[in-house]
């Protein structure tokens, strides 16, 4: 919840001359507020940023008062939406199954979904890493097309707190949750507390095809050099 419209378009301005020259074969994604989606949407036209939302609701419209509808989100150019973010699931009651009909709504409306998993301390702490990520990731993706998906594995416990897991680690339990998927090509990106002075260590790993940035993306240079890692 950062960042007003004005706040955004100024975001644009010092950001997209950063990525100009960035190699074509990143893809660079930003997921804005919903209130910032349109100026976004307005100011990125003719840009290679795409564009993404936080959420998506599974029904189409109707008395779901606070949510978005895939309508709502392709009328504004989104290509994608972030699903079942921890701080979904830990603060709004966002379940397995509803993320699993996030999920589904995305892709009927021809969004590719960001779909988050990840452990909090107390579940790593008692060994239930393995376990946890697997049945995510079993319940989460019933009967959704994984040729059109990517995965972001955040570990709750490394999310705002400057604790990064190991690039190591990270990349151990992402080569676990693409043992579990039906297509192996699924992007599966890292997040929680990367920033520039790990960037270029997360990128070096073989499991790891992006990441999912929260706090280092709101400066714009910080972001670029993220986008930018070496």
């Amino acid at each position: 919840m950062h960042k007003t419209q004005a706040e955004s378009e100024q975001f644009l301005q010092a950001f997209l001359p950063e990525v100009e020259k960035t190699s074509s074969d990143r893809g660079i994604i930003l997921c804005p507020t919903f209130t910032s989606l349109a100026t976004m949407s307005k100011n990125l036209h003719g840009s290679r940023v795409r564009l993404g939302a936080q959420n998506i609701h599974w029904e189409d419209s109707g008395a779901y008062t606070g949510e978005v509808s895939g309508d709502m989100l392709k009328e504004v150019n989104a290509s994608y939406a972030i699903v079942g973010h921890s701080e979904r699931r830990q603060y709004f009651g966002e379940t397995d199954e509803t993320v699993n009909l996030r999920l589904k709504a995305a892709q009927r409306h021809g969004l590719t979904p960001i779909l988050c998993v990840g452990e909090s301390k107390a579940q790593r702490d008692s060994g239930e890493t393995e376990a946890l990520i697997c049945k995510q990731i079993e319940q989460d993706l019933v009967d959704v097309d994984q040729s059109n998906l990517v995965i972001a594995y955040e570990p709750i416990w490394a999310i705002g707190t400057g604790d990064t897991c190991e690039a190591v680690e990270a990349n151990r339990v992402i080569g676990l949750i693409r043992s579990q998927l039906k297509n192996a090509d699924v992007p599966i990106q890292y997040g929680g507390s990367v920033k520039p002075n790990n960037i270029d260590e997360i990128m070096a790993q073989s499991e790891i095809d992006g990441a999912l940035v929260g706090g280092a993306s709101l400066e714009p240079s910080s972001f670029a050099r993220i986008v930018n890692y070496q």
